[in-house]
C-alpha cells in the first residue's frame, strides 16, 4: 500500500498542473522525479519536451538573434523544442515542458529561465496556455555543481519534496508504481473558490502587512517558496482549485507551504481556522441566522466575499433576496463600506423580477438610489 504522505504530494502535483501553475519537485538523486513526470505526460496523452537546464545556455531560453537583412531588425529564434511544444498543441494535444536538474544551471542560465517558467515565452515565441511547467531539482548540497535557485526563480514556483519511502518503494516494485492523476473540477465552481479565497487572502494581509513580502532570512530557505505578493496569488489560485476538486487538509497544506512557506502558510491556515466563517449556503438559506460582530471586520468582509461568490454563481431570485438581507445586516453593523463594495455588485446583477425588501431598502438605500433602483420598475 502506498504510504498516505506520497498519496498527498501526487495529489499536490495533480492540482499543481489543474491550476496550471508552475511546479518544481525536490528530492535526492535516483527518487523517480524524472519518470513520474513521462508517466504524468503519458497518463494525459500530453507532449513532453525534457529541457536539462544543467547544460543549457541562456540563448536555449532567451532566444538566438536573427537578423532580417531586409529590414535591419532582429528577431529572437526559439529552440526545437519550445516550437515542437507549441505544433504538439495546434494538433490539439497538451503540453509539458520539463525543466531538469535546475539547481544545477549557474546563475545566468536561471535568470534566462524568468520568462518561459512564469510567461511560457521562449525567444520570440509564446506557448500557448495548455502547455504545463514542472521541473525537478537536487538540494544543492548533495547535486553535482549544486546552486540555490535565485529569488526570482525560486519565487515562480510552487516547490514540493518528493521522495520515495520504503512503503512506496515496496508496492512500485512488487505491483506497480503509483501514477499521478491530474484532478477534475467544475471551472465555474473554481471561479467562484477564486474569488472567495482572494477576498480571505487580502483580508489577511491587511492584518498582517509584514507577511505581505519577506524574503528569504537564512541559507536553509534559500532556493524555496517565500511570501510576495505573486506567490500569495499562486497560493489563491492552487487553494482555489483544491477546493474545487475536494482535496484533504493536507493536500491543501502542502500547497500553500510550497508557494509562500511553511511559516506565512501557517499563520495563513490558523488565521482561516480561526475565522470559522459560516457556509454561505446556509446564509442564503437563512439569513437571519447569522450574528454579525462588529468587532471582526476581517471575518465580516471575508462573510461578504463568500456569500456574494455563491450568489453570483447560482443567481436566483430567491438567492439574491437573501444576499441583499445578508448585506443589510452588515450595513446595519456599522460595516456599511464592507456591505456598499459588494452591494454595487449585488445591486447591478439582480435578476428579473427580483426587488429589495423594505428592510433591505432602508439598509442599502443610498447604493440603491446611486444605481436607481429605488425608482425602477420590476
Amino acid at each position: 500500500m502506498v504510504s498516505q504522505q506520497h498519496t498527498d504530494t501526487c495529489d499536490a502535483l495533480g492540482i499543481a498542473l489543474l491550476a496550471n501553475v508552475p511546479v518544481v519537485l525536490w528530492g535526492p538523486p535516483g527518487q523517480g522525479k524524472s519518470s513520474v513526470v513521462r508517466e504524468l505526460a503519458d497518463g494525459m496523452d500530453a507532449h513532453l519536451e525534457t529541457v536539462i537546464a544543467s547544460i543549457r545556455e541562456p540563448s536555449d531560453f532567451a532566444g538566438l538573434p536573427i537578423v532580417d537583412s531586409a529590414t535591419g531588425t532582429a528577431a529572437l529564434a526559439p529552440p526545437s523544442w519550445a516550437v515542437r511544444l507549441r505544433d504538439a498543441v495546434a494538433g490539439g494535444r497538451a503540453g509539458i515542458q520539463f525543466y531538469d536538474e535546475v539547481s544545477t544551471a549557474p546563475p545566468a542560465t536561471q535568470a534566462a529561465l524568468l520568462r518561459p517558467i512564469l510567461e511560457g515565452v521562449v525567444g520570440d515565441l509564446r506557448l500557448p496556455a495548455e502547455v504545463r511547467t514542472v521541473a525537478a531539482a537536487n538540494p544543492p548540497d548533495v547535486a553535482a555543481d549544486g546552486w540555490d535557485l535565485a529569488p526570482p526563480v525560486a519565487n515562480r514556483f510552487l516547490h514540493l519534496t518528493w521522495s520515495l519511502d520504503a512503503e512506496t518503494v515496496r508496492e512500485g516494485f512488487t505491483s506497480g508504481w503509483p501514477a499521478v492523476r491530474v484532478p477534475r473540477a467544475d471551472a465555474a465552481d473554481v471561479a467562484a473558490r477564486l474569488e472567495q479565497v482572494t477576498t480571505l487572502v487580502g483580508v489577511f494581509l491587511g492584518s498582517k502587512p509584514e507577511l505581505v513580502t519577506r524574503l528569504p532570512s537564512s541559507s536553509e530557505e534559500a532556493g524555496r517558496a517565500f511570501p510576495t505578493p505573486r506567490s500569495w496569488d499562486m497560493a489563491a489560485r492552487l487553494l482555489a482549485h483544491a477546493q474545487a476538486a475536494g482535496a484533504n487538509g493536507t493536500v491543501v497544506t502542502l500547497l500553500v507551504a510550497g508557494t509562500v512557506g511553511v511559516a506565512a502558510a501557517g499563520t495563513f491556515l490558523a488565521y482561516v481556522r480561526d475565522l470559522d466563517l459560516p457556509d454561505p449556503e446556509e446564509l442564503l438559506r437563512d439569513p437571519d441566522a447569522w450574528v454579525v460582530d462588529p468587532r471582526r471586520t476581517d471575518k465580516t468582509y471575508a462573510v461578504a466575499a463568500s456569500v456574494w461568490s455563491a450568489t453570483a454563481a447560482n443567481n436566483t431570485v430567491e438567492r439574491w433576496t437573501a444576499c441583499g438581507r445578508v448585506l443589510a445586516k452588515i450595513a446595519d453593523a456599522r460595516s456599511a463600506d464592507i456591505a456598499f463594495s459588494y452591494g454595487r455588485r449585488w445591486a447591478q446583477d439582480r435578476p428579473t423580477g427580483a426587488m429589495p425588501t423594505p428592510d433591505v431598502v432602508a439598509s442599502l438605500g443610498p447604493i440603491l438610489a446611486e444605481l436607481g433602483l429605488l425608482t425602477r420598475d420590476a
